[in-house]
């Protein structure tokens, strides 16, 4: 007999719908399943389990009742929220993010904040406090980041689905290591009320999730401008679940595996899913052109002033600066050097970069390339707290195509395509044109269809 966790978010909204499970009946189960592994995999830094206790879901859409969690740089009204950093310890909002309160008006039910690293900087989760977020897969290996604590509750079954941010492919890149979809939406999908705090329109919060559909469903309820939002995407032409269910008919596709960002060596593993990736496409009717990449090399500079000066606006409470981490305190240096007139050309060079790769894509209705150039590494592989700037190298050469599509604002999504000789999970990656995650959902989809992913877990499962 199936357990509960075993059913993907839709189908546990569907049996709350027809009376066959309750909402109360999730949250019980989930939370023991949290008490007994959340720790071993990092995931949760705070469990919300009386206030989940009480909730009373309401709502018309397909998940209401379904367990969830949010990511600890969404600040929660009355829930500790510390942004992965022992320089917000205790720290409590008063107010919700448009993010969280999208997902209460979903009726979805929190059951506590995932783990991030120090302010969702870096590519892994390694945060002072709480345990390194690891792949389920292979607890030495790291789970990515910065969404890896909510990848790994995920991955782990902990909730069926989460929601991450994603920057410079925070939400994609624990996808692949966890063996999920993650797609981080277009710039304008999904509001960053009421703080703002990314003027460059890097960053945006999406659905991490065991299958396409669930991750759609997600997206529906992520999705749409609030008032005030200084980027807006337009409305699909129908529902993201139902764009799951729409033939993509015959798509020309691009791919390209030269890294973007570093000069990084790719392992075999990676390779196999690219190629495997573009078979199956081939397969499908599609077709795939190899293409050079449509982001200059001078676009690396560009973009890391722009993440200094980010990370810079990330400020400790006075008093707290000596608690920063090493890759923390670095990068804001770094950010804090940049004068005004420098920054304000960094964010016009990435405008102007961005519409010429978005003008040379054009023709395409997707893009395909690897996620990562590794699978999972080892805990503490990239991390460098005595050499921060060989840090930041390491995570360059790990993550080399993510940020692209960060500075081009196109969608993005990791799928969970392909696994290792020694089973970890490899993911590739499919970019889209701006505003159409529904073409790119029912790729996805119809590439899932193809070649099933969701029954495969991990040992912990």
């Amino acid at each position: 007999m199936a357990e509960l966790h075993d059913l993907t978010a839709l189908e546990q909204g569907s049996a709350i719908r027809a009376g066959e499970v309750s909402s109360a009946e999730l949250v019980e189960h989930y939370l023991a399943r949290i008490e007994r592994l959340s720790d071993t995999v990092g995931a949760f830094v705070t469990v919300t389990a009386e206030a989940a206790r009480s909730a009373v879901p309401r709502g018309p859409g397909p998940l209401v009742g379904v367990p969830t969690a949010v990511k600890d740089l969404n600040t929660t009204a009355g829930v500790v929220t510390e942004f992965g950093s022992a320089t917000m310890k205790g720290y409590v909002p008063d107010v919700s993010d448009e993010v969280v309160l999208r997902l209460e008006r979903g009726g979805l039910v929190s059951l506590g904040k995932t783990s991030t690293p120090e302010f969702g900087s870096p590519c892994y989760t390694e945060p002072d406090n709480a345990p390194p977020a690891r792949t389920p897969w292979d607890l030495d290996r790291m789970a990515g980041g910065s969404s890896g604590g909510a990848a790994a509750a995920v991955a782990a079954g902990l909730v069926p689905l989460a929601q991450g941010s994603d920057g410079g492919g925070s939400i994609r890149i624990p996808a692949s290591c966890c063996g999920l979809v993650g797609l981080k939406p277009s710039r304008g999908r999904v509001s960053g009320g009421p703080m703002y705090g990314d003027p460059v329109g890097l960053g945006t919060a999406g659905p991490l999730a065991r299958t396409v559909r669930d991750a759609a469903a997600l997206l529906d309820v992520l999705a749409g401008p609030a008032v005030g939002d200084p980027f807006w995407a337009p409305p699909p032409p129908t529902s993201f679940l139902a764009a799951c269910d729409v033939e993509p008919g015959r798509l020309r596709v691009a791919r390209f595996r030269t890294p973007v960002i570093a000069d990084a060596p790719l392992h075999p593993a990676v390779v196999d899913a690219y190629e495997s990736a573009t078979r199956l496409l081939v397969s499908l009717g599609h077709d795939v052109e190899e293409i050079d990449v449509p982001v200059p090399p001078e676009a690396v500079a560009t973009f890391e002033t722009c993440w200094a000066v980010l990370t810079a606006l990330s400020a400790a409470p006075p008093g707290t600066e000596h608690l920063l981490r090493p890759l923390t305190a670095w990068l804001q240096e770094r950010g804090r050097a940049v004068s005004g007139p420098e920054f304000g050309l960094a964010v016009g060079e990435a405008r102007r970069i961005a519409s010429r790769a978005v003008r040379t894509l054009a023709p395409y209705d997707a893009v395909l390339t690897p996620t990562l150039a590794q699978p999972p590494l080892r805990i503490g592989e990239i991390r460098d707290d005595a050499d921060p700037a060989r840090d930041f190298e390491n995570q360059k050469a790990f993550t080399p195509w993510t940020s692209a599509w960060n500075l081009t604002g196109m969608p993005a999504v990791s799928l969970p395509l392909h696994v290792s000789e020694d089973g970890l999970p490899v993911g590739v990656m499919l970019a889209g044109r701006p505003a159409e995650e529904h073409v790119l959902l029912g790729l996805s989809a119809q590439l899932e269809a193809a070649a099933p992913w969701a029954d495969r877990t991990p040992p912990c499962w």
